[in-house]
């Protein structure tokens, strides 16, 4: 009986497991009961059964054996989807295509975003068609999207399944060659200026003799007959925009030429000092590429360049200003075409980009963004802008200048010398049936008054304020004669942020932090929970050239120990208790405590969770949203929250929302 019930049962999983499942417990592989633990624990964790079984036998499966399960995969997915599936290692597939349509038609962010890659295009003008290989075919957010990028084209969209592993194959291919593409460039296009020095016009003749209308950089760059000065101030837009910095300082000193730029919100010197001699003719350079005046040398000027590089436009913002060694010039690269617009995009944690999500879609209503000069505030608003951009929607901005180009919305240029301020701008939308409105930035009160008039007369109203943190715009709207129940009426929420340096993922290094450094900012150590936080690898300036010639130098971040800039957020919605601190003129410092108290992460907060999470280190947190005064009003605010974790029982002394050991939220009294 025993015999026959173990019949029974082995026969009944076998004909509940696929012919690949059967063909390894038929040569032996495991047995039936593993392979259902194997097939449960592959839908439980979302390994594939392959590694699953590797893993539970200790021995790796045959070429063959792998063949038959993914050829079998590609028949389940044929059949669940009911388009044909796509195999690489069978099927060539063409990478130049595949490079070009990432780079012309379908973006890389959208192929990562919704794990698909175009293959072809085939057709002639008006019955085009794109073959797209998905992993999952029936995802309607990523048929959208790509209709979208298609429908105006005339191009038709024909799909493919492919599985997960070879979707990454492929993506992974894609960007390494992008990497090695890159590197190849900028190894072609080093910049050396010592050669423009030795034969340099110093006396500015011919400077005036230029022809302007060749704006392409890299053609420019490749000029030999070009004066040395041309030549060397092409020189110094091109190395700034090889190294994605934000600013160019051109600096006048007693004995020489200092040029430093901006990456990263931290200033470094980008070539050896030049010589003093040189100050007058590439001053007057760069006044005449802006159509500045160059004759006049006691009164600030601002103006504008545009150029081409690398088959993209750039503008850069000019400002000169006389000093006591000479006019000290400085520009703002404005290069929209490196920047991903997106809310996801920008802000890592989630439940902040819910918030800023519910905002952005109310009907009516303020939003204000505050933060410094290059905190990113512009980005964030195009993103939100992008998010409600939509052809039923009317959206105008007012922008001095206008940094982005953001298709279907109605873009303005503030031109004050013709009457055209943010005020009056504004005034005029109103007369146009928008349904949001950007004003770049609001400085004045009568720009302030009107844009809670038309937040209050049923428009999403979205502006900038220069104030420390999110409460801090309560009170400075205040200052500009808007009256506190207008402000408790319209005011939807307020995003204060700043930008820290990412530590760079290749060459960070982990640290336990002492209990005195953790105990700065608010922080406690535990003997059973010790914290591992993150240093940068920084490479003192003069080791750096000696580091790069022994091949020791970090590829990513070239010894700076960080590489680009991850986004701090503090965001404060009006809640009714908060709308009624407003109408009852309480301090900005009360209101902040209450929206702490309904759980706003404040700047500090939001920035060491990024140092927990290994993006950023303690000593950018301190640079940059750091403050002492901070930190004891933060604890002030969060005194009732309870003195340990609910989950790992660390002992607490200070009284944060987020437990720093196991990172899970506490509960409040």
């Amino acid at each position: 009986m025993t015999n026959s019930s173990s019949t029974r049962k082995a026969l009944v999983l076998q004909k509940s497991f696929s012919p690949f499942s059967n063909k390894l417990i038929q040569a032996g592989f495991v047995d039936g009961g593993q392979m259902q633990q194997a097939l449960v624990e592959s839908r439980k964790t979302g390994r594939t059964l392959t590694d699953v079984l590797e893993s539970m036998t200790g021995q790796q499966l045959s070429p063959e054996l792998l063949r038959q399960y993914k050829k079998q995969q590609l028949f389940e997915l044929k059949i669940l989807y009911g388009v044909e599936s796509l195999d690489p290692e069978v099927e060539s597939i063409s990478n130049t295509q595949v490079t070009q349509l990432i780079g012309s038609l379908i973006s890389v962010d959208i192929c990562r975003r919704h794990c698909l890659v175009p293959l072809s295009k085939t057709g002639e003008a008006g019955s085009q068609s794109v073959l797209v290989a998905m992993v999952d075919p029936e995802n309607l957010e990523a048929q959208d999207d790509l209709n979208r990028i298609l429908r105006p084209l005339e191009i038709k969209l024909r799909r493919m399944v492919i599985t997960v592993e070879d979707y990454q194959r492929l993506m992974a291919k894609y960007l390494d060659e992008q990497v090695a593409k890159e590197k190849k460039r900028d190894s072609a296009k080093a910049v050396d200026v010592q050669a423009d020095l030795e034969d340099l016009d110093l006396d500015g003749s011919g400077l005036e003799d230029v022809n302007e209308d060749d704006a392409d950089l890299g053609a420019a760059l490749q000029d030999a007959g070009a004066a040395p000065v041309i030549a060397l101030v092409n020189k110094i837009l091109v190395k700034a925009l090889q190294e994605d910095v934000s600013d160019i300082h051109v600096e006048p000193q007693e004995e020489f030429l200092r040029i430093r730029f901006r990456k990263d919100g931290v200033l470094m010197e980008a070539f050896p000092h030049l010589p003093k001699k040189i100050i007058p003719a590439v001053c007057a350079r760069f006044k005449i590429i802006s159509e500045l005046d160059i004759a006049e040398r006691r009164m600030p000027q601002d103006g504008r360049i545009r150029r081409v590089f690398q088959e993209r436009k750039v503008d850069f913002r000019v400002s000169t200003l006389p000093s006591r060694y000479g006019e000290k010039i400085v520009l703002r690269i404005l290069d929209n075409s490196t920047t991903q617009l997106g809310l996801d995009k920008l802000i890592t944690d989630d439940e902040t980009l819910h918030i800023v999500q519910d905002m952005a879609k109310k009907p009516f209503g303020l939003i204000l963004v505050t933060g410094p000069t290059g905190s990113g505030k512009t980005t964030t608003l195009y993103s939100v802008l992008s998010e409600r951009n939509d052809p039923g929607v009317n959206i105008s901005t007012a922008e001095d200048p206008i940094e982005y180009t953001l298709p279907g919305i109605t873009q303005v240029q503030v031109i004050r010398e013709k009457g055209m301020n943010f005020a009056s701008i504004l005034r005029a939308f109103l007369r146009q049936d928008p349904d949001v409105i950007l004003v770049g930035e609001t400085r004045d009160p009568e720009t302030a008054k009107t844009a809670i008039e038309a937040a209050l007369t049923g428009h999403l109203v979205l502006t900038t304020l220069h104030t420390n943190d999110a409460a801090g715009a309560v009170s400075r709207l205040g200052e500009m004669g808007v009256e506190p129940f207008q402000v408790a009426s319209s005011l939807i929420g307020v995003l204060a942020q700043r930008l820290v340096r990412r530590v760079c993922e290749k060459c960070k290094i982990a640290y336990q932090p002492t209990p005195e450094e953790l105990a700065r900012f608010g922080l406690t150590a535990s003997g059973d929970h010790e914290m591992t936080l993150y240093k940068a690898n920084n490479v003192p300036n003069e080791q750096i050239s000696g580091e790069r010639e022994a091949g020791k130098l970090c590829e990513k971040c070239q010894g700076g120990g960080y590489k680009g800039r991850v986004g701090v957020y503090e965001v404060m919605r009006v809640t009714e208790r908060i709308q009624q601190l407003i109408s009852d003129h309480a301090p900005a410092e009360q209101i902040k405590e209450a929206a702490v108290e309904e759980g706003m992460h404040t700047l500090l907060a939001y920035s060491l969770n990024l140092v927990r999470g290994g993006h950023t280190t303690l000593e950018e947190v301190e640079r940059v949203t750091f403050t002492d005064k901070g930190l004891e009003s933060e604890l002030k605010a969060k005194r009732k929250s309870v003195l340990s974790c609910t989950t790992c029982a660390a002992e607490l002394h200070h009284e944060w929302l987020d437990c720093p050991y196991c990172l899970t939220p506490r509960y409040k009294d």
